[in-house]
């Protein structure tokens, strides 16, 4: 069986976890803390599995619909060493899912039964949790030697708080396991109920990396299995987006050691932005630089890239801890919950200042606020325990909004409200001195510090939820309480960023000659803004068109704009560049990914011209290589100068933005397309669009003769043409944000929606991109027929094998001859 048919099964079950997405009740969903797996994170997750058995117990311990299990059997029937037998067992506790588990495993037995490989099955309709203490606790009193055992384990397990009195709580204490959390619970019993040299291959949240809450289960997974591998999603809210997740996520594997432990000296770290973005990241680390054995708190630090590493060891070598400084630092002792009765919108008489994180305003304290919060809390008998002595403290925010570009934000509150008394809320930390006041010149200081690139780096790495504990802050490092003094001496309230990080950098003494944390990453943000400014689309304000930008310039950290060179750059000498130079290394197999969404972006702009030296080098060359033109070169050596505003000004106007380059693309000459007698629609010249034009004179009359144009697509506005009543007809509502295929007809005379796909460059329809449109056109009430269209032979052949079973393949220049890929019909609808 080929891989392209192996894929369709893992897409055929993304199209049911779109359904369950659509159906299932948001209020289930948070109560069961059930967040279904994308099929891009579930093969990312199931690729990390190590080759080699023969024989795969495998447990999948919060199931949903089955994606990790359909993952893993496909993986295994993929590889060129398949196992000989699987024998998967499932628990998923929600009733409604089990038509979804139970379609998921008959599409495991089919691809298992296809590939050679015995498969069989267990689903249990029950909660992971009971069931293993049924069978560990026998273990434990009756050495029963008949329980589950498994060698591999994937799962996403819930994520849901659990309280002290709560059953599963309850059950896993029965079992010595101490956490707060469903999803390091679940965790914890995979762990016990692997095999010895078993493994398994986990997304969660990174909260468990620090923190003491998390504290006993860091101690059982570093005593108990031997990390292999982790992955970071960095975006907090994008790799479970449809689930609106505010967390940032990480991909583990570990193998359990038993009595055998593996000494291992590095650990692989990868990472992306989220599990659609194909740039991945790789980094060798050190084992003890992501788990230091001295720790006793077994932090688990996730370095990225050379930059992060940087970040952590310029922290790390400080001079002090809280301690050393005669400070402190507490979470706000007003819960307002228990005191609501308390509560008042303004100061009255009776009542002092209560502050919150909403009082804390671009860099100080604005009270009172004309939010909701209340502004005052009364001094009763309830309430004064809770209330501090009047002084000068340093607030810290203990959550960030998606909205606050810095995970750390701190602020001086000195004296600032009239009052003996005031109160802090419980999502505020604030440092002090022995329960009393700080003297404004070390808040100052102190405040500027925690506010710097420097830590926020630095808590990023080890922090990956939106919560920041007054534990986390007692772990930094700090300068010197002189340093802090001279720093205060330094910066105000108004000082901006870059300049409270170069104070901070001169005062810590960083070497010119070494490589400066603050330097790359300031280099790195000042790139960014260059690529807003030129007016780039917003998917490419990020770290990695920074980069790409900064290679093709050859600007390395240290140098100044004004030595930006353009030499000739290809993709793989411009990601050598980036790793060595800004400590990103990315795998060698995201280059095109690299291209097609950074690089030709850029060509867009006018940034970039492809191959100055030879214009007629053939696409697929390996020499083919870029370079920043001319204009753009002048333009970028006076970034940072005086005139840089005037400079950028008259490129702008010469060039135009990248929005105002299509607008005027828009009244060049366009493409006349006929699309009924006396009906005549423009679309723009280039890109897909001649073929567009071909699909509707050539493809459309000979294999769909007399059909309905509904939709017909275009490389510059998107909707040339759009019937959108007719397709409501047939049962079908769009959402226009949606990715519509570039031709849509309405065979009537067969009953046919014939969804059409235009390939250029990239896009045919493959297993996933065919499971996009059966859910997009689900309600269709004609059957659905997919074609992907290509210009000629050699496009057809670089993605032949990405495409879809069950499609169809039309070339323009063999007009008259349609490719069938398998499937018991020649071009006809097939059912779900």
């Amino acid at each position: 069986m080929s891989n392209a048919a192996n894929f369709d099964c893992l897409a055929k079950v993304d199209s049911l976890r779109l359904q369950a997405d659509r159906t299932y009740p948001d209020e289930r969903k948070a109560d069961l803390g059930q967040f279904f797996t994308p099929a891009p994170i579930a093969r990312l997750m199931a690729s990390m599995f190590a080759p080699g058995w023969n024989e795969i117990k495998l447990l999948d311990p919060g199931a949903g619909i089955g994606t990790l299990t359909v993952a893993f059997v496909q993986e295994c029937c993929n590889r060129e060493l398949k196992p000989k037998r699987i024998a998967a067992t499932l628990f998923e506790v929600d009733q409604l899912l089990a038509p979804y588990l139970n379609e998921s495993i008959r599409l495991c037995h089919d691809l298992c039964l296809q590939n050679g490989i015995e498969f069989t099955s267990e689903l249990h309709m029950r909660e992971f949790i009971a069931a293993a203490e049924d069978f560990l606790r026998r273990d434990l009193f009756f050495g029963n030697l008949d329980i589950p055992r498994f060698n591999c384990a994937i799962l996403n397990p819930p994520y849901r708080k659990i309280h002290s009195e709560s059953i599963e709580r309850k059950r896993l204490k029965s079992l010595g396991i101490e956490t707060s959390n469903l999803y390091t619970g679940f965790l914890a019993v995979t762990i016990k109920l692997l095999e010895e040299s078993g493994e398994f291959v986990s997304i969660t949240p990174r909260s468990f990396c620090n923190g003491e809450y998390f504290l006993p289960f860091r101690k059982q997974l570093l005593d108990e299995t031997t990390i292999q591998r982790i992955h970071l999603f960095n975006s907090r809210s994008s790799t479970f987006r449809d689930d609106g997740v505010l967390q940032e996520s990480v991909i583990v594997h570990a193998r359990k050691h038993g009595s055998q432990r593996e000494e291992r000296t590095s650990i692989l770290v990868s990472s992306s932005d989220d599990g659609y973005d194909e740039a991945i990241s790789i980094r060798e680390n050190q084992y003890s630089d992501v788990i230091d054995p001295a720790d006793p708190k077994k932090f688990i630090h996730i370095f990225t890239s050379d930059l992060n590493q940087e970040f952590a060891e310029t922290l790390k070598g400080l001079a002090c801890n809280l301690t050393d400084l005669g400070l402190a630092v507490s979470t706000g002792p007003v819960v307002d919950f228990r005191l609501k009765k308390d509560l008042l919108a303004e100061q009255l008489a009776g009542s002092v200042p209560l502050i919150y994180p909403t009082h804390l305003v671009s860099g100080s304290l604005v009270w009172p606020s004309t939010s909701r919060k209340p502004n005052a809390i009364r001094n009763t008998s309830a309430s004064r325990p809770w209330l501090i002595s009047n002084g000068t403290y340093v607030f810290v925010k203990r959550f960030s909004s998606k909205e606050e570009k810095k995970r750390v934000v701190a602020v001086v509150y000195d004296k600032t409200i009239p009052a003996e008394l005031i109160g802090i809320e419980n999502h505020l930390n604030y440092y002090h001195k022995q329960g009393g006041s700080l003297d404004s010149e070390l808040a100052s200081g102190l405040a500027a510090y925690l506010n710097s690139t420097l830590v926020d780096q630095y808590f990023r790495q080890f922090n990956g939820h939106t919560q920041v504990n007054a534990s986390d802050l007692r772990s930094l490092r700090y300068p010197s309480e002189r340093t802090l003094r001279e720093l205060a001496s330094h910066v105000n309230e108004q000082t901006d960023q870059k300049t409270l990080d170069h104070e901070i950098a001169l005062l810590l003494q960083q070497s010119p000659m070494k490589k400066n944390p603050i330097k790359i990453r300031e280099r790195i943000k000042e790139a960014e803004e260059i690529l807003k400014s030129l007016g780039l689309p917003r998917e490419q304000h990020n770290e990695r068109s920074a980069l790409a930008l900064l290679a093709l310039l050859d600007l390395k950290p240290q140098d100044p704009w004004s030595s930006c060179q353009n030499p000739l750059r290809g993709i793989t000498p411009l990601m050598e560049f980036i790793s060595k130079w800004y400590g990103k290394k990315y795998a060698p197999n995201t280059r095109e990914t690299i291209r097609r969404f950074t690089v030709h972006q850029m060509m867009d702009a006018g940034l970039l011209v492809a191959n100055p030296d030879r214009i007629d080098r053939p696409t697929n060359s390996p020499d083919w290589v870029y370079q920043i033109s001319g204009s753009a070169l002048d333009l970028l050596r006076s970034f940072g100068a005086e005139h840089w505003g005037a400079t950028l000004d008259r490129y702008l106007s010469s060039i135009g933005t990248l929005k105002a380059k299509y607008a005027q693309e828009r009244q060049m000459a366009r493409i006349p397309i006929e699309i009924e007698p006396g009906k005549v629609i423009e679309i723009s010249p280039g890109g897909q669009n001649n073929l567009v034009e071909l699909i509707w004179q050539e493809f459309a009359p000979r294999f769909t003769p007399g059909a309905k144009l509904i939709y017909l697509g275009d490389t510059d506005e998107k909707f040339a043409y759009f019937d959108n009543d007719h397709l409501a007809k047939l049962g079908v509502r769009i959402n226009l944000h949606g990715k519509m295929p570039d031709v849509i007809l309405h065979y009537t005379k067969a009953s046919w929606l014939v969804l059409v796909e235009a390939v250029t460059s990239h896009g045919p329809i493959n297993p996933k991109r065919r499971a996009e449109l059966r859910t997009i056109f689900a309600d269709s009430k004609a059957g659905l027929v997919f074609v992907t269209a290509f210009l000629d032979k050699k496009t057809f052949l670089k993605f032949g094998s990405d495409i879809s079973w069950e499609t169809e393949v039309w070339i323009a220049d063999s007009p008259s001859h349609l490719i069938h890929f398998d499937g018991e019909r020649f071009l006809g609808p097939y059912p779900d």
